[in-house]
């Protein structure tokens, strides 16, 4: 039988908690550290198409709410991290790549042609493929960022119901950003209500 390691204890631990202390701040550096970390995630072909809006600003925190259905946790949190998709991630791509030689991951024609791959991939894939790219890396960098901060002894709660045309509007976002998840985190001051799971011989099969 495996051991509990620390990684399980705090995927045990994290819950979707609501009551935050509004009192608490996170610093802004904690809050780099936190999100560098996430960023170790995967994504597609390494193009990265997360960007990160922090919003500790509790007037701004309280704008957002008159579009995301009034809840209570978007105000009361220390910080909201609006987890963002750009869609035009591939122009990074020969930075990306030329980064992993000088770091010697690999060889340079390797990087070169990696790299032109993606240009040529992602820069003609229609703009509802891209969104579901980016939908999907987003998801791997926000558990990430959840488990991290839980770690650090914070509490988070992901909300992925709010208007995302309004909130880009209001923030201003470009055009090749498109919101997709609202993450708040702080300090609770209630516990989250536990949360059952569907047994796992209903949800897994091996093959035949």
């Amino acid at each position: 039988m495996l051991s509990t390691t620390p990684l399980k204890q705090i995927m045990q631990m994290r819950k979707s908690v609501r009551k935050y202390n509004p009192e608490t701040k996170i610093p802004r550096e904690t809050i780099m550290q936190l999100l560098q970390d996430a960023t170790t995630a995967p994504s597609s072909s390494n193009m990265q198409p997360w960007r990160f809006l922090v919003i500790d600003d509790k007037e701004i925190q309280k704008n957002i709410n008159f579009f995301s259905f009034n809840q209570e946790q978007i105000e009361t949190a220390s910080a909201i991290i609006a987890v963002i998709g750009d869609i035009e991630m591939y122009v990074n791509a020969e930075e990306i790549y030329a980064k992993n030689v000088e770091l010697g991951y690999m060889p340079e024609p390797i990087a070169n042609k990696l790299a032109q791959d993606a240009l040529t991939m992602y820069g003609s894939a229609p703009t509802e493929t891209l969104e579901n790219i980016v939908h999907f890396d987003a998801g791997l960098v926000s558990m990430q960022i959840m488990l991290l901060a839980k770690e650090m002894g914070y509490d988070t709660v992901p909300m992925g119901g709010f208007d995302k045309a309004k909130f880009a509007e209001y923030m201003e976002l470009p055009a090749n950003e498109i919101p997709i998840l609202l993450l708040a985190i702080g300090e609770a001051v209630a516990p989250a209500y536990g949360s059952s799971r569907l047994p796992i011989d209903r949800i897994v099969r091996f093959n035949k």
